[in-house]
């Protein structure tokens, strides 16, 4: 079963879940601002998709932290940050079992799911 991790308003996550929809590929979705992450779940992510791409830095969350929070971010305080405020990660996170994709590219989702 593949899981869509994201926020239900964010244009973003919309698309993809349309796209999705368009296709009739069943998915499940996880909202963030509902459900949270877990902690175990997040690390796995990091370690395969690296926490500089799964931390999105051009979001308003992430923007409006004390400049302090932005410093010397690494791994372990950047998971904090998405633990803490899930809505500072890049979104979709689409879990297909094997691998996840970040992010929404038909393309990328056609290739890797099979239009």
């Amino acid at each position: 079963m593949i899981t869509m991790y994201g926020i239900k308003n964010c244009d973003t996550v919309k698309k993809a879940r349309a796209w999705l929809d368009a296709q009739g590929i069943p998915y499940a979705f996880h909202d963030y601002k509902t459900a949270g992450i877990d902690e175990p779940r997040l690390r796995g992510w990091v370690k395969e998709l690296g926490w500089d791409k799964l931390l999105n830095r051009a979001g308003t969350t992430f923007r409006a932290l004390p400049d302090a929070e932005k410093q010397g971010l690494d791994e372990d305080k950047a998971v904090a940050l998405m633990l803490a405020q899930p809505s500072m990660i890049k979104r979709p996170v689409l879990d297909l079992g094997d691998q996840r994709l970040l992010g929404f590219k038909p393309d990328l989702y056609g290739d890797a799911i099979g239009d």
